[in-house]
């Protein structure tokens, strides 16, 4: 068997362990049974033991959200549409991750290394998907592309972590976010109803 697929089908264990019994209470052990592996295979995998195993089912979890979150928007025609539907997948989605609440509420510090080291990737893989629907759209004067697309970079990932005082479920609140203030000052004023 090729070495990607054991350690994939690793990785899809222990997510099915962790999303079952938590990360406190998933154990090498545990995984290795699941996967169908010995105690030294899932050690030649993850030398890092548990700690980079937990580490690695969380970066795999993270990229494949962002794989659906693409598929969801990328037949977005306009700027508005791709970050008010990018907006509101990406926020449900994580609002309906059953793994990611459970570790958000019993273990949130095991997240952290994982998003630290992914967080510059992310904003500039959201800013470069960004970038063809600015060049398309009327910008206000003086607004550069580049700095217009790392802005709502940051600004996307931030409210889809956090709404704030908004509710992303709620499709006028969500033009509002976005044409009222978002892209307020990066693109002339634009019509809710465009």
């Amino acid at each position: 068997m090729a070495v990607p697929a054991t350690k994939e089908r690793i990785v899809e264990a222990a997510y099915a362990l962790v999303a079952r019994f938590g990360p406190a209470r998933t154990s090498i052990e545990d995984v290795a049974v699941a996967a169908g592996v010995s105690r030294a295979t899932m050690y030649r995998y993850f030398p890092g033991g548990r700690a980079e195993l937990i580490d690695e089912v969380v970066t795999y979890e993270y990229r494949l959200f962002f794989l659906r979150l693409y598929e969801a928007i990328s037949d977005a025609e306009t700027l508005e549409e791709v970050m008010e539907l990018g907006l509101r997948t990406a926020h449900r989605a994580i609002e309906d991750h059953d793994v990611l609440q459970m570790i958000l509420r019993t273990e949130p510090e095991i997240l952290e290394p994982a998003l630290r080291a992914q967080s510059s990737e992310t904003r500039e893989l959201v800013a470069w998907f960004l970038t063809p629907y600015l060049e398309r759209h009327e910008l206000a004067p003086g607004v550069e592309v580049a700095q217009a697309a790392d802005f709502l970079a940051r600004m996307v990932l931030s409210y889809v972590g956090a709404a704030g005082r908004w509710d992303l479920d709620d499709p006028a609140q969500l033009t509002e976010l976005v044409r009222g203030e978002l892209l307020s000052g990066i693109v002339p004023q634009v019509p809710a109803d465009r």
